[in-house]
């Protein structure tokens, strides 16, 4: 019986794409070291031995994905979820069958509503062309419920101005910072986190969903509060660092924790700084069908899904190519579906 002291109920080894639980789909995080890009926002190196189109294997500690001349992911359709991406570290320049487009990263947040069907582009455009150019996200799925797979699609930027981090700091003067992208952190002063689109899972009040990342500094301890709803579930992802006291059970190796959610937890972390994820949230707790790019309830709706797109393509696909890119100012910006623009740099926001 999981207790405070023994709060973990299961452990996974941690990949590319990492196992996640009802509410959520999966989580990817990538973290590829590209090299110092060319004129054409490409990598500038040999492209030899990599299967352009279909890149993932890492050589050189970096992938092309589905980009043949910028890495990334061409416009690809959704139905039935939703993708929350968090950039850590580099750039994305997104731009979708709704007319939106935007390039964000540095602790930018997409929330995307795939609803009943969107199509977007996900590149990443080397922009650095004297020195490498890490490129480090999350990118998580989150179902919708039947009740809600087939809204209309929302597009979200959360701006890492806009993102709260709530620092901890123990008796011992270690700090831990905690980063809100949903859910409020109890105990913490300061902003809440920005609200998710409508029709989000994550809106609804009972869904008790939580995202956050927490940056630990060596020996650091702070305490992972209960969640409040009945019923919830999370799963703690422990991916930088070298060890972590987790209640009394110690972890000695990168891997994600499903643990009790009912208990307060202590985390003490070792002698490394430490970075983890948590995911929380209450289980939909429908059956879930799954192909590709769509996630329904039943195979029936799936083969619709692949009917309707294509006959409808959600809507078509307004941009001169398959794999857009921003250009080359190192700014970041979004244009909405209803035309409102928001420009940022060097920290600072206007909107149009």
């Amino acid at each position: 019986m999981p207790s405070p002291s023994q709060p973990i109920i299961s452990a996974h080894e941690l990949g590319l794409r990492w196992d996640t639980i009802d509410p959520f789909l999966f989580c990817v995080h990538h973290d590829d070291r590209y090299p110092q890009g060319n004129e054409g926002l490409g990598p500038d190196a040999s492209l030899a031995g990599r299967d352009i189109g279909q890149d993932f294997a890492g050589k050189d500690g970096w992938r092309m994905y589905h980009g043949s001349t910028v890495p990334g992911f061409p416009a690809h359709p959704h139905r039935g979820f939703e993708t929350v991406t968090i950039v850590r570290e580099g750039l994305i320049d997104h731009s979708d069958s709704l007319g939106a487009t935007a390039r964000f990263g540095g602790g930018d947040v997409q929330w995307l509503t795939a609803g009943r069907g969107i199509v977007h582009a996900e590149m990443f455009p080397l922009l650095q062309r004297d020195r490498p150019n890490r490129l480090e996200l999350f990118q998580i799925w989150l179902n919708l419920p039947a009740s809600h797979k087939m809204v209309a699609p929302h597009f979200k930027m959360f701006w890492s101005e806009q993102v709260p981090h709530h620092p901890f700091q123990d008796a011992a003067g270690a700090r831990t910072v905690v980063t809100s992208i949903a859910g409020r952190v109890r105990g913490a002063t300061g902003p809440e986190a920005p609200t998710p689109p409508p029709d989000s899972w994550a809106s609804q009040d009972q869904a008790d969903v939580a995202i956050w990342t927490l940056s630990m500094e060596p020996g650091a301890r702070w305490t992972l509060p209960a969640a409040s709803g009945k019923g919830t579930r999370r799963c703690l992802y422990f991916f930088e660092g070298q060890s972590l006291a987790v209640g009394h059970q110690l972890v000695d190796r990168h891997a994600g924790l499903e643990l009790a959610c009912d208990v307060d937890v202590e985390l003490v972390n070792g002698a490394q700084a430490a970075q983890l994820l948590m995911l929380q949230g209450r289980p939909i707790a429908e059956p879930v069908a799954q192909y590709g790019p769509f996630v329904m309830n039943t195979q029936a709706e799936i083969q619709q899904a692949f009917a309707d797109y294509q006959r409808s393509r959600f809507g078509g696909w307004p941009w001169p190519d398959e794999a857009p890119v921003h250009g080359v100012q190192p700014r970041r910006f979004a244009t909405h579906p209803d035309g409102r623009c928001e420009r940022l740099q060097m920290q600072n926001t206007t909107q149009e």
